[in-house]
């Protein structure tokens, strides 16, 4: 861990990481852990919010979709009880609406799944008006369409016909498109 990085870091270096991606976590854990973190992890909403309320972190990493719910739902109840916490919102489905849902809500930035202990480290410190740099590798434009489509197709609970019918494709476009593996 560097000098600049403690100072940034301050007094008080608690975490808390909630994913329901359990290899994800674990290696976010340990790379935070190594920045100077102390780590405390969540796997759903209900841990989190527990972590939340008995221990509120100096800052939080919540992923936006999780197998119990809302990712929000934590970030309401971290700022309820520490509202001074910076949180990033992370997700995979990248949306301007969801985006202004969290930070609306308190989280004071939201990154796109895939992001790496780099690009937490420099949303979680990043101060006043200074934005983060830019990602080393964002997603493609054909990723982030791919992603679009999954995210519409899931709320669609997975049905094919209304998927095409809300993105005005072709239902065997879309079935080409949904049985291929994701763009890099």
């Amino acid at each position: 861990m560097s000098e600049t990085t403690a100072k940034a870091i301050g007094e008080d270096p608690s975490l808390l990481l909630v994913d329901d991606d359990e290899p994800f976590l674990r290696r976010l854990a340990r790379a935070m852990e190594k920045r100077g973190f102390a780590v405390e992890t969540a796997d759903s909403v209900a841990a989190g919010k527990a972590i939340a309320t008995a221990r509120p972190p100096a800052y939080a990493v919540v992923d936006l979709r999780l197998e119990d719910g809302n990712g929000l739902d934590v970030v309401e109840v971290l700022r309820e009880r520490r509202p001074e916490a910076r949180v990033v919102v992370l997700t995979g489905y990248g949306a301007i609406a969801t985006a202004v849902a969290a930070v609306k809500i308190g989280a004071t930035d939201y990154l796109s799944k895939p992001a790496d202990a780099n690009d937490v480290t420099a949303a979680l410190l990043a101060t006043g008006d200074e934005l983060p740099p830019p990602p080393e590798n964002p997603m493609s434009a054909d990723r982030v369409r791919w992603e679009h489509i999954q995210r519409v197709y899931e709320l669609c609970d997975r049905n094919v016909s209304e998927t095409a019918r809300r993105l005005n494709m072709h239902r065997r476009t879309l079935q080409r498109i949904l049985a291929k593996r994701s763009p890099r």
